[in-house]
């Protein structure tokens, strides 16, 4: 991650590499202080035609690791938001090729990721699933191409708790407001599920994806 040196992440893969060929690609994004095991298990849960590579966020912390400090930090900024989301997309550069597609979920701060890499290159993402997440804003930084996303209107499946005890009020607002503004977007609220992922979610989002990717193949 410096300016001369490409990023290298730590991704687990669902398919071997010779079984990749020719597969929508499914890229998760874990949350805060969590690695690229936490949502793998998820897989067995997904249709098995993607491949699905899930991404280790750069920043070492606590137990974990961190896309981005938290929006509450004072070294938080958009451009921290920013400079983590070029790396990810820059490593997508070099594989992207090989898929049919490329689709991206998040859960938690990885929604905020998958939802900014949707946000610079619209074009290039079949749907992106974000769950119990919220967006970033802007603020004005070019590398948000978000007048182009509301004329593609992206497939966008955005699932949480209404009692979250995680993402405040302000975030979930402004998520929403944007969310309806400049994607296509399925909204599904899970009572009890708290900051988490449930069952019932994983089998709607199941249905999104057969739905908005496969059967747009």
């Amino acid at each position: 991650m410096t300016e001369n040196a490409p990023w290298n992440p730590v991704v687990l893969f669902s398919k071997p590499e010779e079984e990749r060929a020719g597969t929508p690609l499914l890229v998760l994004f874990h949350g805060y202080l969590a690695n690229e095991e936490d949502l793998m298990g998820l897989a067995a849960y997904l249709p098995q035609e993607f491949t699905i590579a899930s991404v280790r966020a750069p920043l070492a912390l606590g137990p974990g690791f961190s896309w981005f400090p938290l929006m509450h930090e004072p070294d938080y900024s958009v451009d921290r938001v920013v400079n983590a989301v070029q790396d990810v997309s820059d490593w997508l550069d070099g594989i992207k090729e090989a898929h049919s597609s490329v689709t991206l979920l998040g859960f938690s701060m990885g929604m905020a990721v998958a939802s900014t890499l949707m946000r610079h290159r619209p074009e290039e993402f079949a749907a992106v699933v974000g769950l119990s997440g919220f967006v970033v804003p802007a603020e004005g930084n070019g590398f948000f191409h978000d007048e182009e996303l509301a004329e593609l209107k992206v497939p966008f499946f955005w699932g949480r708790d209404q009692a979250d005890p995680v993402i405040d009020a302000p975030r979930i607002e402004y998520t929403h407001a944007w969310l309806n503004g400049h994607t296509k977007l399925t909204k599904v609220l899970y009572a009890g599920m708290g900051h988490s992922i449930n069952m019932q979610e994983l089998g709607h989002v199941k249905e999104f994806l057969a739905h908005t990717v496969l059967g747009s193949r």
